[in-house]
């Protein structure tokens, strides 16, 4: 795979060559039976990526990069070890087998070692977009000047972005004759617009498998009108405010929840769900009855990987519906010791939203605080999902109604449990493009009560 195009022609082949279906399955198998462990698992990741960036009103840098990897893990045993390799050559490969089998023998056991998969069956997902994985450079550039064009002739601001676009594949296969294989594109592109004189700033982005749901135009104005309006931010007290957070805001501090529905967690008792006195706090109600918080590869604003990294399948997993507790997920190895049904952990998020826009949520506050988004999260108590951070890019003071004057960002500690027992409002669901954890996460914007600021920081 020497070049983009060639490899553009593997991954879109009809069966024969490259890394479609066929062939990472035929070249899976090819690997399998190299091996003489017990066990062995080959993953295949390949892909092109392409890109432009930009800053200080200028393009900087554009790219592709190709590649493909193979890892391999082989078990005897519970003893198990993990090669990989980019070099797809049968020399090659023979010597990552021969290479994991010699650690895995050297390696100590494995108390929670699971035997490999037998063949599954997984949830169709399109995640594959044409438009996206033949965007051209041409393209790539006249999305980026949809920033820089209307920076330049502003003449008070200046802007600095990333444009990354993805079309790749990934297998997993055993010596079970268990495969699984997703095919996917992805379009990812950020945008931060600062004004000249040093004291504004605004963030834009959008993110989804299919190039033309991106408006990078939109993505532009978003961002340089923040950049402006956020200019000259005076301080406002720190402490408890009715606060609206954009989509990127709540995805910063919801998507958090994902991190803590593993079972294990609330049965060893780490976990903020669970119960007093024993057990989880499954079937009970943990915030307001509008929040529904589930996992869904084949969601349409989602389009996840519908398996893990083992080939378990992934499916449709509700965490929290109408305000109620509703699972927790099981890894293979603790369903068995639990004697549950294994689920996997899952691969997306989404919080379903309502109808409200922005300007009615703005509107209907008397006194409160506008937030774009949120940055450095830090854990501060696991027990309650418990996060310290700071708003930025876009911080607002709401009085009577509308938007008075931009403020200076804050830190806050907050959870997003509690927040979601205050919430207000709910705005419309979209799919967000650069949390801190990043994945296939889709939020609404929401107005919340008695959202805990702590204190103000000088930072733009």
């Amino acid at each position: 795979m020497s070049s983009p195009k060639r490899l553009l022609e593997a991954l879109t082949a009809p069966g024969d060559g490259g890394l479609s279906r066929e062939a990472a399955q035929a070249l899976s198998e090819k690997i399998v039976k190299m091996s003489k462990a017990d066990a062995i698992n080959v993953t295949i990741n390949a892909g092109l990526n392409t890109n432009v960036r930009f800053a200080a009103n200028q393009m900087s840098t554009a790219g592709s990069i190709v590649d493909a990897t193979v890892a391999v893990v082989s078990a005897f045993g519970p003893k198990h070890a993990v090669v990989t390799t980019n070099d797809l050559s049968d020399e090659a490969l023979k010597r990552t087998v021969e290479q994991a089998e010699r650690l895995a023998k050297l390696a100590p056991d494995d108390p929670e070692s699971m035997p490999e998969l037998d063949p599954q069956k997984y949830v169709s997902v399109n995640g594959w977009f044409d438009v996206t994985a033949e965007l051209s450079a041409t393209d790539r550039a006249k999305a980026a000047l949809s920033a820089l064009e209307p920076a330049r002739a502003a003449g008070d601001v200046t802007a600095a972005g990333f444009l990354i676009i993805g079309a790749g594949m990934t297998s997993v296969a055993n010596q079970k004759g268990m495969f699984g294989y997703f095919r996917s594109t992805s379009a990812n592109y950020t945008l931060t617009v600062r004004t000249k004189d040093g004291t504004g700033s605004g963030w834009a982005a959008a993110d989804h498998p299919d190039w033309k749901q991106i408006d990078v135009a939109a993505v532009a104005k978003r961002a340089i009108d923040k950049a402006r309006a956020s200019r000259n931010p005076q301080k406002v007290e720190p402490g408890r405010y009715t606060v609206i957070l954009e989509a990127q805001g709540v995805g910063d501090l919801v998507q958090l929840v994902g991190n803590y529905t593993d079972a294990r967690t609330s049965d060893e008792g780490r976990s903020p769900f669970v119960k007093q006195g024993g057990g989880n706090k499954i079937g009970e109600k943990i915030v307001d009855n509008r929040v529904t918080i589930f996992s869904d590869p084949a969601d349409p604003q989602l389009l996840a990987q519908p398996f893990d990294g083992e080939g378990f399948p992934i499916a449709r997993q509700v965490w929290i519906e109408n305000g109620t507790l509703k699972q927790l997920y099981y890894s293979r190895f603790w369903a068995k010791k639990q004697n549950k049904q294994a689920t996997g952990a899952p691969s997306s998020l989404k919080m379903s939203g309502g109808s409200a826009s922005i300007d009615e949520m703005i509107k209907s506050t008397e006194r409160g605080i506008l937030v774009t988004r949120l940055w450095y999260l830090r854990e501060v108590d696991p027990r309650t999902i418990l996060y310290t951070g700071l708003t930025r890019d876009g911080t607002f003071l709401i009085e009577n109604g509308k938007i008075s004057h931009a403020a200076q960002n804050f830190r806050f500690n907050e959870s997003p449990l509690f927040m979601l027992n205050n919430l207000e409002t709910l705005g419309k669901a979209e799919r967000l493009a650069g949390t801190e954890q990043g994945g296939a996460i889709v939020m609404p914007s929401i107005k919340v009560r008695d959202f805990n600021f702590t204190s103000l920081s000088e930072a733009v």
